[in-house]
């Protein structure tokens, strides 16, 4: 497990309030104006209630904050405003760098999670550099997820002094959801600093009971904003895309083929409707991705890879659509000519619609050892409705459907979802859902499909005990082998998976060089529909929290496997290091090594796996990152299977928080020994992409990004690297609120 996921970073997998019910007071309103410049020199500053951020909750457990920090907080009946003066000591340590939006989770920075309808089930977060930099979530307490993908349209500014840094923030009351009350808003606030040094501190204005498994719970409350109505929330996009695409279906032989320029508008409209309840509308919208993907090696793999979902239309209101199974996957819709969404919350009630004409549609095939996929050139509508009812201390009942149609081609999903807080320490989830589907016959018969329509089934059922020193946790999940969601990503089915596990944390104090020690392992074993034998495994790892935010994890693993009919034996042993030896600067790698199946020709291999990264802000504007992988395949009697690189190098210089231009580079390079493949494979199977970008963003939705990407390839039969593809295109968005 990566320690810098953002529930690590912002020091919430195990903050686990019960302590905060009391209210620390009221938000004044304001009828002076407050220019967002970093500077807290307007007179308004000096009513606003003012909280000390005293508590480290992490790595100390709430004791004093090692530097002091004051929040402001104010209101002027349409706006938020919050500010914080950071005293540091050393101001020359402040790591603070130019990045873009939702990046800077290894700088200093503070900000506030809010729960605005104290419920302690949903919140927003808005974070800030001592720069400027923002950064902004939404947190789903109930199933502990945070989603950094919601972009709100707020202002921050900040600027480094001689005794620490000062930060600004304006979030418009139209950018949240909050109930319809008579009189006073009540909401759970959490004001924040986090402190990187030797180890990341985090300062709050809570404190926090880790015996208690939820966070929004602990909250204090806070009251203001009487009678509140948000400004009128209407965001109206209009945007123009334009790209030229020159490609060749025989790079080396046939030269590239000059394409025409392609220019669209579309349009983005955001409505509040009522302040929980807002629809969106995309027409003729660019729903392309901008930047390239993370790459991932595409060799070896069983299942199909998973990319997560960037576009703007599809994050409002994602965590809505979150269930056990993943029977939403946005980026299953292709290539939309219209979009429409409906999202929102009412009293202990929450919904959301969505629906798609897509031109394209991409399937995948899964089976019990593998997946196969496929894009047809067929129109489809897709449509998902979520409904869930909360209940208790954040539990919940739900119920979802989901629907696919095209020309001879259905697919339909509906089923039911519990999540039950059964105390502090235990909680229950389950999930039930039945499918019908069915293919073009002759997708069912290149595919290996059935023909006709077919149903399946999917079953989730876990149970999890979370304390301070102890979690454990047991699952049953079944897919029948029928079973589609082609809404959702679903790569394996015809499996039924009984898992059972254990851990041991324990926190280090201020004079341990260590800060956390955590002990996991679990068994699992699986079976097909038929009784078979699909996998048993065991597992066990040991990680170590130190200096320089350091993470040290190493583990074991023992899986009996099948695939192609024959049970392989694989033991493996890996390890994983991550440190920062300077600010500004992360290095670390994983490795694996022992045995692993080679799926190309059914049989086990000696595996040696390496990948190392770093992440390095060369200076204030300029930030480098290089990742890669290593992959070698050997039979065990010693010879060659294939050898796999693969690189993702990214330059990015930072003009502003609002503009950069970034390179970057994405090499796969896979060597095979023909003589010990059972079928034909190339010998060399070299990819190349390379990306320019240019952005320039006032705000997530007013944008301009310029961009130039091309792709080169080799293989048996082309001797050099010949471009296969290039393109420019041009973004410019720019949103208008009335």
């Amino acid at each position: 497990m990566n320690p810098y996921s953002l529930r690590t970073v912002l020091g919430l997998t195990l903050l686990v309030p019960g302590l905060a019910a009391a209210n620390i007071g009221d938000i004044p309103r304001t009828d002076q104006s407050i220019s967002i410049d970093g500077t807290m020199d307007e007179a308004a500053w000096q009513d606003a209630t003012q909280i000390a951020i005293d508590t480290e909750t992490r790595p100390g457990e709430n004791i004093p904050a090692k530097v002091e920090t004051i929040a402001y907080l104010i209101e002027d009946g349409s706006s938020l405003f919050i500010a914080f003066r950071a005293e540091d000591p050393d101001p020359s340590a402040i790591r603070a760098y130019l990045r873009d939006r939702d990046s800077a989770w290894n700088d200093d920075f503070v900000g506030i999670v809010v729960d605005t309808y104290g419920d302690e089930r949903r919140a927003f977060e808005f974070f800030v550099n001592p720069l400027g930099v923002q950064m902004d979530l939404t947190n789903d307490d109930v199933n502990q997820n945070e989603d950094d993908s919601w972009d709100a349209i707020w202002d921050s500014a900040g600027q480094i002094t001689a005794d620490g840094y000062v930060v600004e923030i304006e979030i418009p009351l139209s950018q949240l959801r909050f109930p319809r009350v008579d009189g006073m808003q009540t909401w759970g606030i959490d004001l924040l600093r986090f402190y990187p040094r030797d180890h990341r501190y985090r300062f709050s204005n809570n404190p926090q009971d880790r015996n208690v498994n939820c966070y929004l719970c602990q909250l204090v409350k806070i009251q203001g904003l009487p009678d509140a109505e948000p400004s009128q929330d209407l965001e109206i996009v209009p945007t123009l895309t334009a790209s030229q695409v020159d490609s060749t279906d025989d790079p080396g032989v046939v030269p590239l083929n000059s394409g025409d320029a392609d220019a669209e508008f579309g349009l983005n409209v955001r409505w509040g409707i009522t302040p929980d309840l807002t629809a969106n509308l995309a027409i003729n919208p660019d729903f392309s991705q901008v930047e390239a993907d993370v790459a991932q090696l595409d060799v070896n793999n069983q299942f199909a890879l998973f990319f997560p979902e960037k576009r703007p239309f599809f994050l409002e209101g994602a965590d809505y659509f979150s269930t056990p199974i993943r029977a939403v996957f946005t980026r299953t819709v292709a290539d939309p000519s219209v979009g429409i969404k409906l999202t929102g919350k009412r009293d202990d009630n929450t919904f959301g619609i969505f629906a798609a004409q897509d031109e394209i549609t991409n399937l995948i095939f899964p089976g019990a050892t593998g997946s196969d996929s496929e894009s047809l050139a067929i129109e489809n509508t897709s449509f998902v409705g979520r409904y869930a009812r909360s209940f208790g201390e954040a539990s919940s009942v739900g119920a979802i459907l989901t629907t696919r149609t095209g020309d001879d081609y259905h697919n339909y999903v509906g089923g039911v979802d519990l999540r039950w807080k059964i105390d502090d320490n235990h909680s229950v989830q389950f999930q039930h859902l039945q499918t019908d589907t069915e293919y073009p016959d002759q997708v069912a018969i290149d595919f290996d499909q059935r023909l006709g329509s077919f149903g399946g089934h999917g079953t989730f059922v876990g149970y999890d005990y979370d304390s301070r020193n102890w979690f454990a946790y047991v699952r049953h999940q079944e897919r029948s082998e029928n079973f589609r969601a082609d809404a959702g990503f679903v790569p394996r089915v015809d499996v039924s998976q009984q898992l059972v596990g254990l851990g041991r944390i324990w926190h280090g104090d201020e004079d341990n060089w260590w800060q956390r020690i955590r002990l996991n392992g679990d068994w699992d074993i699986a079976h097909n529909d038929a009784g078979e034998l699909v996998e048993r495994e065991i597992e066990g790892y040991l990680s170590i929290q130190g200096p320089m935010q350091s993470w040290l994890e190493a583990g074991v693993l023992q899986r009996d496997r099948l695939f192609d009919d024959v049970l392989f034996d694989e033991q493996r042993i890996s390890a994983f290091a991550e440190f920062q030896p300077v600010g500004g600067l992360v290095v670390g790698m994983w490795a694996g090594i022992g045995e692993s199946i080679d799926f190309s020709n059914t049989r086990l291999a000696d595996s040696v796996q390496f990948e190392p990264f770093v992440n390095w802000n060369v200076n204030r504007n300029l930030f480098a990152r290089a990742e890669a992988t290593f992959v070698e395949f050997e039979t065990q009697d010693g010879e060659k299977i294939f050898d796999a690189e693969l690189y993702d190098i990214r330059l990015t210089w930072q003009f502003s928080v609002r503009s950069f231009l970034r390179f970057t580079t994405q090499i796969q390079d896979v060597s095979r020994n023909q003589a010990v493949y059972t079928d034909t494979v190339d010998a060399v199977d070299r990819n190349v992409g390379r990306q320019l970008l240019f952005s320039y963003k006032v705000n997530p939705q007013t944008v301009f990004f310029l961009g130039y990407s091309d792709s080169l390839i080799e293989d048996d039969n082309i001797t050099s690297l010949e471009t296969e593809d290039r393109s420019w295109f041009m973004k410019i968005g720019y949103a208008w609120t009335p």
